[in-house]
């Protein structure tokens, strides 16, 4: 290609995709930010006060005959835990083929379906050093949504608010037992301006984003790609390199 017509190409594709690099460039910038300001989603680690096991008077067989059938409780479970929730004893059951927790607690067989959300609360409260009346459940998400993105990776979360200054949220997850995100306005407005300019999550179609977003690439491709081919096609060569060396002052 002619190198006037490579030089012309690279400079109308580069204005063309210059918004996009400089967007995406301004975006890393602030991603780096943030790992200042903001820190780390919280460990995956279970929290809660020691048990009284002297307080525990079911057996985990015993607890599980006490689940309805619907359950298959009493056949197997997938995982049991023993934990503190309001200052007694309870197992935390997951049976085989079942997607809920259930509780039963180990001092009195009683079964509680509401116990999951009382569980998480507590979650909440103890991570935001709070009574567990001081902060409000907002949600229960069983899918992504644009403050809980795909990122945070576990579902489902209960959601709790703490009404202070800056809306404090948490999202937990009973499952890890856990804190699965921490928030606030400030935090999320500063993830929401990343979100906006390095992925382009103002588009809310999925396919629509991913397409911009692979065209913008690809430009910002083009453009660093016709750079370097003019870099090495404009080159002086050596000839020319030798005889501006041996003449430097050419006669006009």
């Amino acid at each position: 290609m002619n190198p006037a017509t490579l030089r012309k190409l690279h400079r109308w594709i580069g204005l063309a995709f210059c918004v996009s690099a400089l967007v995406a460039s301004f975006s890393g910038i602030l991603h780096n930010v943030m790992t200042w300001s903001q820190p780390p989603p919280p460990p995956a680690a279970p929290s809660g006060p020691a048990l009284d096991f002297a307080a525990v008077k079911l057996t985990p067989s015993e607890a599980l005959a006490k689940l309805p059938p619907s359950t298959n409780g009493a056949a197997s479970a997938r995982a049991l835990n023993l934990r503190s929730i309001g200052g007694r004893p309870w197992y935390v059951i997951r049976p085989a083929g079942h997607g809920t927790a259930q509780y039963v607690s180990a001092d009195t067989g009683e079964v509680d379906p509401k116990r999951d959300a009382i569980f998480a609360a507590e979650i909440a409260a103890r991570f935001l050093h709070a009574e567990s009346a001081d902060v409000r459940q907002s949600d229960f998400l069983t899918q992504f949504n644009r403050e809980y993105i795909n990122i945070f990776r576990i579902l489902p979360v209960y959601r709790f608010d703490r009404d202070d200054s800056l809306k404090t949220r948490v999202y937990v997850s009973t499952m890890t037992e856990s804190v699965t995100r921490h928030t606030d306005n400030y935090r999320q407005f500063e993830a929401n301006i990343f979100g906006s300019l390095h992925k382009l999550n103002f588009i809310r179609n999925k396919t629509a984003r991913d397409v911009v977003l692979t065209f913008t690439t690809f430009g910002i491709f083009c453009v660093s790609l016709t750079g370097i081919v003019l870099f090495f096609v404009t080159a002086p060569r050596r000839d020319d390199r030798k005889s501006e060396s041996t003449n430097p002052h050419p006669i006009a």
